[in-house]
């Protein structure tokens, strides 16, 4: 089970990161003009970092 959690933790983060780079406009590959320049998907990229931070944290945390 740690293990799960740290990889969906790590996905959340990466995409999360993706997300705000698209809606802020600083990363803009692929071109998507559905995510590109939309501050909407930067607030939804911010979500899903806490999350993958939230997940890593309680994954090493756990014992077994």
């Amino acid at each position: 089970m740690k293990i799960i959690l740290m990889v969906v933790g790590a996905l959340l983060l990466l995409f999360g990161l993706h997300w705000i780079g698209q809606g802020t406009g600083t990363f803009v590959w692929p071109a998507n003009p559905v995510m590109d320049n939309h501050v909407g998907w930067a607030y939804f990229g911010g979500c899903a970092v806490v999350a993958g931070i939230i997940l890593i944290w309680y994954a090493r945390r756990r014992a077994t």
